[in-house]
């Protein structure tokens, strides 16, 4: 069945490109093009999902979203800020977002923030994952191989937590870089290098599970097939 999501962007260029891929994917899209009509949607429409941005005119993002919350629309909300607004972030994030998108940002990262947002309201994202040999618990942080418990690091934890709850798909340096961002290490791209190649060690010492694919030119991939 396909998803129902509010759009409220008001730059019009950006509006017509996330509304052509968000129906090319399948999903029923209600635009707005400021903060009072994002509302008046929010509040009348059945939605799996909304996309505010936070500088809307006429009514904030950020107010929309408090708003709605107030009256007690329960729907999950990404935001979309620009790159460095990190105040706005957090304050969209206290006043009831779900999680955020920086723009300019990758259509393959948008989707999948979608796809996660709805999988996790509607109940179908689980808190425990196991591929293979590979057991990761993600509200006690642990991973296991063979039932033995491997010690990561918070950032080798959060990369492999990112990477298996999308076996088999291509994930590049910079949908991971900006997944994350939050953590205290430089952008470049060959941080993420060097922690991929480390978390490999860790999974697999011997090299005979072979967990995670380098796949040139475009980034990682979680070895499903490998390791079942």
């Amino acid at each position: 069945m396909s998803k129902n999501i509010l759009l409220a962007e008001d730059e019009k260029k950006l509006r017509e490109q996330l509304l052509e891929i968000l129906e090319r994917h399948h999903y029923n899209v209600d635009l707005a093009e400021d903060g009072a009509q994002a509302l008046r949607l929010g509040e009348a429409g059945q939605y799996d999902l909304a996309i505010i941005d936070l500088g809307l005119p006429k009514m904030s993002g950020m107010d929309v979203i408090a708003k709605l919350r107030d009256e007690g629309r329960d729907y999950p909300v990404l935001i979309l800020t620009a790159r460095g607004d990190w105040q706005d972030k957090v304050e969209g994030l206290a006043v009831g977002a779900d999680d955020y998108l920086v723009k300019p940002f990758h259509v393959q990262e948008l989707l999948a923030r979608i796809d996660a947002l709805i999988r996790r309201a509607s109940g179908a994202v689980t808190r425990d994952v196991t591929i293979g040999s590979i057991s990761l618990d993600s509200r006690a942080k642990s991973v296991k191989v063979n039932g033995a418990a491997v010690e990561l690091t918070a950032f080798e934890f959060n990369l492999l937590e990112y990477l298996m709850h999308r076996p088999g798909h291509v994930v590049s340096k910079t949908e991971l870089t900006e997944h994350l961002y939050h953590q205290d290490f430089d952008r470049d791209s060959n941080v993420i290098e060097v922690f991929v190649g480390r978390l490999r060690k860790k999974l697999d010492p011997a090299n005979d599970i072979k967990p995670i694919d380098t796949v040139r030119g475009q980034g990682y991939r979680f070895n499903e097939s490998g390791l079942t």
